[in-house]
């Protein structure tokens, strides 16, 4: 009899198993068989609840069920053939990166990370979240290293775009400006008028000794000796400020003050807060060499300090101190060169190294000092102003043009990688 109830029994488990297993192919089921991947009907229908939520919310016309249903599922064959290429040249995003993307995600809706995370949970949605950040930033960078490396630009292509009425105004510098108005109605007397001129001048004077257009213009404006008005113009071209300004102000550096500019409506005063863009780059450059060491398995960080002090002093003593790098510096880009940098653009140095070479004078050995790779002294040789204008016009025309050339390159890319591959739809 207990055989008979054991059998039966696990005749009920199978049973049960069967139809547990049933269940879990009705609930997902395998929509599409992509080369070694996989569609399911549980990512479909995510993905169409995803746009049939944000059209509602946004009060957007959607197309019909059938070509939704079918967009929708190209768009997932897609990402699958682009998760599997990914994979293939082994791109992948750790959990610190996700975290930090998602840190900014919590910042964008005013929370911190843990609240963020905690609200995802509550949702039910927190690891689908994680990973289609982590999806999206794969295939994003995957899309970059593989559409770049399509695309060509040939230096006629940059030469021409230079040329071109687009080019220069894709170049075009664009421009900040603060602006104050002292207005003159037709109705004010010549010595109204004077006065007016007189007052925009001290002001003028004061905004240079204080070096501040805002404090003196909302001082005045509280004063309120004579009605004022300012207009916030924004970024703009040169050519898209009022006629007035737009030759003063394509030959005014940041924090320049201009003024009175007398027109019609009373007496103007500019200044140019802010600038970006255009072609014209002088960069100052710092000629430097130095000797770096590395603690190591041989070497702690008090003796690897000591060892650079040491050659600090033998330098002081006379020693040259080229020969001392090539015998002694781990800096292997630099070795051969006796420590020699080169000409260093502003920036393009570590922060930590750049605050103790800006303190340095020319033929000075710096104190040792201590950046992530290592303790360091330092020399500078000598300081310049480059103007890299040619150079950062080429860059920018190139960038332009790769930018116009990514989303056709892309779609010609996707279009390749979908015909090659091996798609059954499984009804």
């Amino acid at each position: 009899m207990s055989t008979l109830r054991a059998f039966s029994l696990a005749a009920l488990c199978l049973l049960l198993s069967f139809q547990v297993s049933a269940q879990r192919v009705m609930l997902d089921r395998i929509i599409a068989i992509v080369d070694d991947g996989v569609v399911l009907q549980s990512e479909l229908d995510a993905r169409l609840l995803d746009i049939r939520t944000s059209a509602a919310a946004n009060n957007q016309p959607l197309p019909d069920n059938e070509q939704l249903t079918s967009e929708l599922l190209e768009a997932l064959i897609i990402e699958t053939l682009q998760m599997q290429f990914a994979e293939r040249v082994s791109i992948r995003f750790d959990d610190d990166t996700v975290n930090r993307v998602l840190n900014n995600m919590a910042q964008n809706n005013n929370m911190t990370f843990d609240e963020y995370v905690s609200a995802l949970e509550e949702a039910g949605v927190y690891l689908m979240t994680r990973e289609q950040v982590r999806k999206q930033m794969t295939i994003q960078e995957l899309q970059r290293g593989v559409v770049n490396r399509r695309i060509t630009i040939t230096e006629q292509e940059i030469g021409n775009f230079l040329n071109s009425e687009m080019g220069r105004e894709v170049m075009a510098a664009e421009f900040y400006v603060n602006h104050l108005l002292i207005s003159t109605p037709s109705a004010d007397s010549t010595e109204e008028k004077e006065a007016k001129l007189k007052y925009a001048a001290d002001l003028i004077a004061k905004m240079g000794e204080l070096n501040n257009f805002s404090q003196v213009f909302t001082e005045a404006r509280q004063d309120r000796i004579f009605p004022m008005d300012s207009t916030d113009f924004g970024w703009r071209r040169a050519d898209e400020f009022p006629t007035l300004f737009a030759d003063i102000v394509s030959n005014m550096d940041i924090g320049d003050i201009e003024g009175p500019i007398v027109a019609g409506n009373g007496f103007h005063i500019i200044q140019l807060a802010q600038q970006r863009g255009g072609t014209e780059q002088i960069v100052s450059q710092t000629n430097i060499r130095h000797i770096m060491l590395e603690p190591n398995e041989i070497r702690n960080e008090e003796q690897t300090l000591a060892a650079v002090e040491d050659l600090r002093q033998r330098i002081e003593a006379g020693e040259n101190f080229a020969t001392l790098a090539r015998q002694n510096s781990d800096d292997a880009s630099s070795v051969v060169g006796g420590g020699d940098l080169d000409w260093v653009s502003q920036g393009g140095m570590p922060p930590e190294m750049e605050v103790i070479i800006d303190e340095l004078a020319e033929n000075e050995i710096s104190e040792p000092f201590r950046t992530e790779t290592g303790w360091h002294i330092a020399e500078v040789l000598g300081r310049r102003e480059s103007d890299l204008s040619q150079e950062y016009s080429r860059i920018q025309a190139e960038n332009s043009l790769r930018d116009r050339k990514f989303d056709l390159e892309l779609q010609n890319w996707l279009i390749e990688i979908r015909e090659e591959a091996f798609v059954e739809l499984i009804e």
